[in-house]
């Protein structure tokens, strides 16, 4: 399958026009809708969401479209005109478009209720339905005495208006993700992609007034909801649950709007579990890898130094040599974490000799590291990789010295016979590591 997004087409309502996208040849349609508002390229452009749909088209004929006044899509014709049926209109389009007569619905927090409207009144078009973090109205009424109350509503107008399209949404939607620099800039470039600071907060202030309530009660397929601690849904979530006949609700770790970006591979199992019968269960790939953890020496005390503003940007600048430098020689960036880095190498020798260039690099923009290196056993993962021998790196990074580049004793064996010089550090009880291991600092390379 195509690394690359897949082509952007438009579905037809009247003289509107819908972008939408089709990826995958499975034998079910599944159609996803991230938001009431979307933007189809802007989501492909982060390598862990890009990651999560390819998942998905795994098993699946997979359908996304960007909604009228959103993305690629035509504007709406008035606020006034947005509403439920709207939502409806442009999924039956999109899928009369791709020759969809039956379809898995799967729909993300406040585009539930359009998917759970169109379940209600078409259900020969909905096969079942998956809705993470769902509502069925988002503030209160007098009949209703969860949701948001008038304040909240308010205040949460105010937020999007004064929020939308920075960095600033992030750790209220995506608290999992605060601290990393690469999901901040690209969630801020999302939301500008998607729709404007005015119109989004205006497009709020008749979403959280917005009702289908009614419809729950009519809903009798298949449905799943996954929840998670995210404070704005989590009760409105229980009170949806209750009203769908046999919904299955499955509650996962993370305070985010979504389980997206913490619990990609669980969330695909899931759902190509609920609508196929079938869970995948092919061994990972596995491949032998030299394996480094880097870690920014005192960040968080330079962090408090120098500012947010300024951390940010040598975050940025840490970021960038990390990148050029990796690559340049001849390894694989896997990710920043905010104020360090994963990589991969396929052999030790030129690990080593990456890390000590990396090191230097860094001081000469005033960041001292610490790494820790470990040659072992890795499983891809997409994009990530895992296994034991990530995590014994890890561990090893955590007992380097500031500015030492410290190596496992297998790492040290690999290179024998190379010239490359050694200082035993003993031996080491790594955390949740079996055994004890001997450390060794490189000196020269």
């Amino acid at each position: 399958m195509s690394q690359l997004a897949p082509v952007t087409e438009y579905a037809k309502v009247g003289k509107d026009r819908i972008a939408y996208q089709v990826i995958g040849d499975g034998p079910i349609d599944l159609v996803y809708t991230v938001g009431w508002f979307n933007s189809l390229d802007a989501f492909w452009e982060y390598p862990d969401s890009a990651h999560f749909l390819r998942r998905l088209a795994g098993f699946s004929r997979l359908i996304g479209f960007d909604p009228r006044g959103s993305g690629a899509s035509d504007p709406l014709s008035s606020i006034e005109s947005f509403d439920w049926e709207t939502r409806v209109e442009d999924m039956i389009a999109v899928l009369d478009a791709v020759g969809s007569q039956r379809a898995a619905v799967f729909a993300f927090v406040d585009a539930c209720p359009a998917a759970m409207l169109l379940a209600a009144t078409q259900p020969e078009r909905v096969s079942a339905l998956i809705l993470a973090n769902p509502v069925a109205r988002f503030a209160q009424a007098d009949d209703y005495p969860i949701g948001m109350t008038a304040d909240a509503v308010r205040g949460l107008i105010s937020g999007m208006r004064a929020l939308w399209g920075t960095e600033g949404l992030a750790p209220y939607v995506y608290p999992s993700r605060a601290e990393d620099p690469r999901f901040l800039q690209w969630f801020a470039r999302y939301q500008r992609a998607v729709a404007s600071p005015r119109t989004i907060a205006e497009l709020y202030s008749r979403t959280v007034q917005l009702d289908v309530r009614h419809a729950l009660p009519l809903i009798h397929m298949p449905t799943l909801i996954l929840g998670t601690g995210y404070e704005l849904t989590a009760d409105l979530l229980r009170y949806t649950a209750e009203r769908i006949e046999g919904a299955r609700v499955v509650w996962l770790p993370t305070m985010d709007a979504t389980p997206v970006f913490t619990h990609t591979e669980e969330v695909s199992d899931l759902v190509e579990e609920f609508i196929t019968g079938v869970r995948r269960v092919a061994d990972p790939e596995r491949r032998l890898a030299t394996v480094l953890f880097t870690d920014i020496v005192g960040s968080t005390d330079r962090a408090s130094a120098l500012g947010d503003a300024r951390w940010r940007r040598l975050l940025d600048e840490h970021d960038e040599v990390v990148r050029d430098g990796v690559t340049r020689l001849g390894g694989k960036l896997v990710k920043t974490t905010g104020d360090g880095a994963l990589a991969t190498f396929e052999g030790p020798a030129r690990c080593i000799r990456a890390t000590m260039a990396l090191r230097e690099a860094l001081r000469a923009i005033d960041i001292d590291i610490r790494a820790g290196l470990h040659a072992g056993e890795v499983e891809l993962r997409g994009d990530d990789v895992g296994g034991i021998a990530v995590h014994i790196a890890a561990r090893v990074m955590a007992e380097a010295e500031p500015g030492e580049i410290l190596a496992s004793s297998t790492v040290k064996d690999l290179v024998v016979g190379s010239g490359m010089a050694f200082s035993d550090r003993g031996t080491r009880v790594l955390k949740g590591i079996p055994d004890e291991w001997r450390l060794y600092a490189v000196e020269s390379a």
